[in-house]
């Protein structure tokens, strides 16, 4: 079993999304993710900006981040966005206690701001999704502006 499998469900379950879920978009998730990278994170999370888009599953590995959509009529699964981190800019969350939720936001290389919302169970898993973001982004910004120094 390789790195990418051996993580993925952990962190699925962590987060509480269902085996049928995780099934459905696995198929898009191994197209998109090296069998050597590992998960960091995996969470059901919907867009503030397109409230009837339907569901996202968010995917965070140590190299990329890769969303998909399933829409709300047709449960139809498609690719939203797939990014090496590298290509990500402007990476910023804001974890909302009060409601369980954290906001996270990015903007991809082509431009656009990609902005989404996790509404998690308790307040000490947003504390804990804080600390995941904060582990890959805070550390690839250090290790990258030392690699360029």
């Amino acid at each position: 079993m390789d790195v990418f499998s051996r993580t993925f469900l952990p962190a699925a379950a962590e987060a509480g999304v269902a085996i049928p879920t995780v099934s459905r978009h696995m198929p898009i998730f191994r197209r998109c993710v090296e069998p050597d990278d590992a998960t960091v994170l995996v969470t059901r999370c919907v867009s503030p900006d397109r409230p009837l888009a339907g569901d996202f599953l968010l995917l965070l590995t140590y190299r990329r981040l890769v969303i998909t959509q399933e829409t709300r009529v047709l449960h139809r699964l498609r690719l939203h966005l797939n990014a090496n981190l590298r290509h990500l800019s402007n990476v910023t969350w804001n974890p909302d206690l009060r409601t369980s939720a954290l906001d996270v936001a990015a903007t991809a290389v082509d431009g656009v701001r990609e902005r989404f919302r996790m509404r998690l169970a308790e307040p000490e898993q947003v504390w804990h999704f804080d600390a995941l973001l904060k582990h890959v982004f805070r550390e690839r910004r250090t290790s990258t502006q030392l690699t360029a120094a």
